[in-house]
């Protein structure tokens, strides 16, 4: 084992990997983000600065020092009051003085609030609820306080909204009928984020973070693009965090486009083009991971799709450094061995602007 470098897979458990297979590990990850997306591999010198990352033998790393970059979060002070089914610890606070902690005690550079499911369609009919929270936690906070959640569009859909749902309507080939009501349901969607987001502006909301942009789908994405472009003009002061979902949109619907782009099948390096496009503040890039690869091959490829969005847009670029994405193994509490190089690798070869 002397001669092997302790670190991790994709799902956390700990192995003894030698000098050679690491950067073997490196090389194929960067690889394979490359031919996937098109885009440019790591050179020979960054592979290099990622081996001395994943090489090194202390327990935590960071960046050097001038190097460091703002966080953001979905909804992080949620995890001190939820139940660890929900990964929390279930502390009995309240939502504000869960905020109030995280911003305090753990220094947050930004803070946010959302509804427990956080999810759009649960907050509008509660809005006025909320927004009567959010107004009280921003007169106590000084850390820029978002407010969060998911455009989700699986929610408008049987069993739970009213539309028919595209998941029964394909495999009985009915193509047609699943891609209209995406469509309608996508209509919904977006017409919910404006009207939650218009109604939170109005209280004086600091900013709104679309979080997990296109888990339905790229039409689910489509929502949210239009419902940015639509607040940016009714909302021109209010930033607006969009994030992804996952490496690349995916294609159920297979047909839209925005800003005459089809979504189905965009990679980092183009959603982060759009969501410009669109209108957003920051987009937010989130890289699954492999959990029968290492996690240099994981920290490699997400590097790889991070360097190139960044250098494709002109917004700022936040990471989802968290479980299963952007390097980190799939684990409801990640090692902080593993966040940390993958956080410094990130921001230091990745030229991510935040995580």
């Amino acid at each position: 084992m002397k001669d092997q470098i302790i670190t991790r897979m994709g799902d956390g458990e700990r192995v003894g990997v030698s000098a050679a297979e690491i950067k073997d590990d490196i090389l194929a990850g960067t690889q394979d983000a490359a031919q996937n997306a098109e885009i440019a591999e790591l050179q020979s010198d960054e592979r290099q600065q990622l081996f001395e990352i994943i090489a090194e033998p202390s327990r935590v790393v960071s960046v050097l020092p001038g190097e460091e970059v703002v966080v953001t979060d979905d909804g992080c002070s949620m995890s001190f009051y939820a139940g660890q089914d929900s990964s929390g610890i279930g502390i009995p606070m309240s939502r504000l003085q869960a905020i109030l902690t995280y911003e305090r005690a753990c220094a947050a550079d930004t803070t946010s609030m959302g509804h427990s499911d956080y999810s759009i369609k649960p907050v509008k009919p509660i809005i006025n609820f909320e927004m009567s929270e959010y107004y009280t936690a921003s007169l106590m906070t000084t850390a820029p306080l978002f407010y969060g959640a998911q455009p989700n569009m699986g929610l408008y859909f049987q069993p739970d909204g009213p539309h028919p749902n595209p998941a029964d309507l394909l495999p009985r080939g009915k193509i047609n009928e699943a891609r209209e009501t995406q469509e309608t349901a996508a209509e919904q969607l977006r017409n919910d984020l404006v009207f939650v987001g218009k109604k939170l502006y109005s209280i004086g909301c600091e900013g709104l973070n679309f979080d997990t942009c296109g888990s339905a789908g790229d039409a689910d994405f489509l929502a949210a693009l239009q419902a940015l472009a639509d607040l940016k003009e009714a909302t021109p002061n209010m930033p607006v965090i969009m994030g992804g979902s996952g490496e690349f949109v995916l294609g159920l619907h297979g047909e839209v486009t925005f800003d005459g782009k089809r979504l189905a099948g965009m990679y980092p390096h183009d959603q982060a083009k759009v969501a410009q496009a669109a209108g957003a503040s920051i987009y937010g890039i989130a890289i699954n991971i492999n959990t029968s690869k290492t996690v240099a091959w994981n920290i490699a490829r997400a590097a790889t799709f991070v360097k190139a969005a960044v250098e494709a847009a002109d917004i700022p670029i936040h990471v989802n450094v968290g479980m299963g994405v952007g390097g980190v193994p799939m684990m409801e509490a990640p090692p902080i061995d593993s966040v940390t190089r993958a956080s410094k690798s990130l921001v230091q070869i990745g030229k991510a602007d935040g995580l």
